[in-house]
């Protein structure tokens, strides 16, 4: 999901039904499980060749690279193939120690993680390091996996760009016109490749990495959408899972992907732009920018309405700031910081808040290719509306309380309104009690990209799972963070296979540390707001 989050062998292993289905059966994903099956009887027959990662990935020497080839079409096995770029750090215990590969996807659909295995040097991940070679991929169309494009790089990063909250009629012609030339990039640029981009592919995928690795079973850890396809993932193969931790879960009632998914993350954001706000009031003394929420709010449209005039370094505009304080919605991590550009700003220092919220051209490429991947992915997987008067009905509606991320979020995915490939049926995700090992889902409270209904969704749809709660909290992605409480219970599960008996709450982790711009660059010379 937006805002911000990815079958096995006919030997030893017990295919799902899908893949016991009768021969000649006319259901097309039984054809692709049995295409799915082949893949990953091949994938296990030659392992990754794991060796120096090329320059390009950026990755230290402790990390090593390598590919596993996946058909683009699982009705076809043998016919073309992709290779997904895949990155490792062996266990560093003893051998009796190892207990296998630990894969994590970082959601999206669209995001890499390649750099995960870098975290086997930080202290919060140090003991499953021991236990587990940190595996990272790239899924199909990201990076260097197949890459997808919809638009030129160049033309996606234009700014400076307005974000009304309230658009005019003309305003919204034109972000259609723009959604349909973007729908029509995609075709354009991907072909007939584009229809297999979808959550389902990406789940046969894992399972031919899985195979690749050499693993009977999979210990997987997916953050936001990577809960969804990982649910996904377990739905189709329960006897393939061993361990498998869920962090922000995504809701995976089919009615709920993927339209009403987002109609519910933009509800969500509001409360969490208000919690925002309330630290920021809280803080009063340091910031400057009003001792309510109210007040807070006021000054942001402030800014607002003097970038709207003329643009902060000519490139940060309504659009940029927008995008820069989504990301306060996201991780409370950047509250500190956002709170001291927007002061700056009113103070006539803009500097911070260009560093802050100016495209960076050098990432325009990599941007432009996860919202390809993103917005195929979700467009392929389900039918959306493809009346523009129900988009504009619904948000102009849920815009009147939740403005903040209602119209930025229609806009990222109106391209599915107008979407040339075929629109599947969600999986109705979900197994049968028993068929699963225990499975781990964590959840914050308060989290926007992915609110906390999801979570408890998906505990019902998955027996024997166990929720854990950060309460009053809402930062999206928990695992391995601020809380110790939160990191217990997975290194628990992922070490010893615990988990609670069903529910179990960690009391928030500690609120940011309010330090004015001031302060921090006291220590940080030539720095005007710290590295985030």
């Amino acid at each position: 999901m937006r805002a911000v989050a990815l079958y096995g062998t006919l030997g030893s292993l017990v295919l799902s039904a899908l893949v016991a289905a009768p021969a000649g059966s006319a259901d097309p994903l039984t054809v692709e499980a049995r295409g799915a099956a082949a893949a990953a009887r091949h994938a296990a027959a030659t392992p990754i060749a794991f060796g120096r990662c090329p320059e390009v990935e950026a990755l230290p020497p402790s990390v090593q690279c390598g590919t596993v080839e996946v058909p683009l079409d699982y009705s076809h096995p043998t016919g073309r193939q992709i290779a997904l770029t895949v990155s490792r750090v062996k266990a560093t215990g003893k051998p009796a120690q190892r207990q296998g590969a630990l894969v994590f996807n970082p959601g999206g659909p669209g995001a890499s993680s390649m750099y995960f295995p870098m975290v086997a040097g930080l202290p919060t991940w140090k003991r499953l390091a021991g236990a587990y070679d940190l595996v990272g991929y790239s899924p199909r169309g990201v990076a260097r996996s197949a890459p997808l494009s919809c638009q030129d790089p160049a033309d996606f990063a234009k700014a400076p760009t307005d974000a009304p909250r309230h658009p005019s009629e003309p305003y919204k012609m034109e972000r259609i016109a723009q959604a349909q030339a973007y729908a029509a990039g995609c075709e354009r640029n991907a072909g007939q490749a584009l229809r297999f981009y979808t959550t389902l592919n990406n789940t046969r995928d894992l399972d031919v990495l899985r195979a690749a690795l050499g693993e009977k079973k999979l210990t997987f850890m997916g953050s936001s959408y990577g809960t969804y396809f990982g649910a996904v993932y377990a739905t189709l193969f329960p006897s393939h899972v061993r361990r498998m931790v869920f962090d922000s879960a995504v809701d995976p009632d089919p009615d709920q992907i993927w339209y009403r998914n987002n109609l519910a993350q933009s509800r969500a954001f509001e409360g969490r732009w208000e919690d925002f706000r309330t630290w920021v009031a809280k803080h009063d003394a340091v910031y400057h920018l009003g001792s309510t929420a109210q007040e807070v709010l006021e000054s942001y449209e402030r800014v607002r309405a003097a970038l709207t005039r003329r643009p902060a370094g000519g490139t940060v505009g309504p659009a940029q700031l927008q995008a820069a304080f989504l990301k306060a919605g996201y991780y409370d991590d950047y509250w500190s910081s956002r709170a001291s550009a927007l002061s700056e700003y009113l103070k006539g220092n803009e500097r911070p808040l260009v560093q802050q919220a100016a495209p960076r051209p050098e990432s325009a490429s990599d941007d432009e290719n996860g919202n390809a991947v993103y917005t195929a992915v979700e467009c392929n997987d389900a039918p959306w509306p493809t009346d523009f008067a129900t988009w504009d009905r619904d948000n102009s509606e849920l815009a009147r309380t939740a403005p903040f991320e209602t119209w930025d979020n229609v806009w990222m995915n109106l391209p599915c309104a107008y979407w040339p490939a075929p629109r599947q049926k969600p999986v109705d995700v979900g197994v049968r009690p028993g068929a699963l090992p225990p499975t781990l889902i964590l959840a914050a409270e308060r989290d926007a990209a992915t609110p906390y209904p999801g979570a408890l969704e998906l505990q019902r749809r998955l027996p024997g799972s166990a929720l854990i709660t950060e309460k009053d909290a809402g930062t999206h992605g928990i695992a391995g963070g601020a809380n110790a409480c939160v990191n217990g219970y997975v290194e628990d599960y992922l070490l010893n296979g615990r988990t609670p008996v069903r529910r179990a709450a960690c009391a928030p982790h500690r609120e940011p540390n309010p330090v004015s711009l001031d302060e921090r660059t006291a220590h940080r010379p030539g720095r005007t707001v710290p590295a985030l």
